[in-house]
């Protein structure tokens, strides 16, 4: 299935009342604390095996797994975008625990996204505010295109904003208020003290455990979250209609379990009150609105690759 227009879809009845869409916003310590556990236990499991497997028969055995630990880990960004949400439990402390905890390991600071992720929401698809598109990368090559989908430019830019901030103290990104500056840059410090404090304990023990079970399978997560992030905005309408500039993509369920249900995106945007757990409930209602719908992250991943394509040979017939 294709995105299609609006206009093709019948008139619905209205289904999401004010009852239904309280009922549907009740948050859930029980269903934050499984999907949790199973996410960090699967990265616990897949990382023991490697640990395993490279101190028996050495690294080289090891690698194919780290490709599947690398997905694991950089699609923790689901459980730091639920938790910056205060939806992924129904406690603000496990939101925050869970939420600094998962920032930490991808290397992106909990309260610098919380700032960055609402001012996304609040100016989706304004190429003049929304931050995702001022601070994103801008292929103009095939080149450049594959490096932007291997999300390694992403990863390079955010560790030299969080050292940016520790080193300096100094905040100047416009969607961080002048009364939160402060904490950004205690952010960015305990962050970087934390990273030194591994790295330094590391060469004390003359260990390379964690390059193989954390940083290198970061890495190589990004060639597959970043071609998911790009399927949730790209080539979609600049309004300011959520069913409008945003995709709902529909995939198996392994892909709804790693990315918190996140493919029903067209409806957390909608409704970003809604829990991760009640997304499939709310998509079952508003299904029938939604104009852009991807079949497979395969497809759409073509769909978002073309369009980058036609942008930029857009731009140079302009300015030939």
């Amino acid at each position: 299935m294709t995105d299609v227009p609006t206009d093709e879809f019948a008139p619905r009845p209205k289904l999401l009342t004010p009852p239904v869409l309280q009922q549907l916003c009740t948050r859930s310590n029980l269903q934050g604390a499984l999907r949790t556990l199973s996410h960090y236990g699967a990265i616990i499991g897949v990382g023991a095996l490697i640990g395993a497997i490279a101190s028996t028969h050495g690294v080289l055995w090891a690698l194919p797994l780290l490709p599947v630990q690398g997905v694991l880990i950089a699609f923790l960004f689901m459980a730091v975008h639920e938790t910056a949400h205060k939806t992924a439990f129904d406690s603000r402390r496990l939101n925050l625990a869970v939420g600094y905890l998962s920032g930490f390991l991808i290397g992106l600071p909990y309260e610098y996204y919380c700032l960055f992720h609402w001012e996304h929401h609040r100016h989706t698809q304004d190429p003049l505010r929304d931050p995702e598109l001022i601070v994103g990368p801008k292929p103009r090559s095939e080149t450049q295109l594959a490096i932007a989908y291997s999300g390694l430019v992403q990863m390079a830019g955010r560790l030299r904003l969080l050292l940016q901030h520790a080193i300096t103290g100094e905040v100047t990104v416009p969607w961080v208020p002048a009364g939160r500056r402060a904490t950004i840059v205690r952010e960015a410090r305990a962050y970087a003290a934390g990273y030194a404090l591994l790295l330094l304990g590391s060469l004390a023990l003359h260990s390379a455990l964690l390059l193989w079970v954390w940083v290198l399978p970061l890495l190589l997560g990004q060639l597959v979250l970043r071609p998911y992030l790009y399927a949730e905005h790209t080539g979609c309408d600049h309004t300011r209609s959520a069913f409008q500039n945003t995709r709902t993509t529909f995939t198996t369920r392994a892909v709804h379990w790693l990315a918190w249900n996140m493919p029903y995106h067209v409806e957390h945007h909608a409704y970003p009150a809604v829990p991760f757990h009640a997304l499939p409930k709310l998509h079952a209602i508003v299904d029938g609105e939604i104009k852009y719908r991807g079949e497979g992250y395969i497809a759409v991943t073509r769909q978002t690759w073309a369009w980058f394509r036609a942008q930029w040979k857009e731009r140079k017939a302009e300015t030939s």
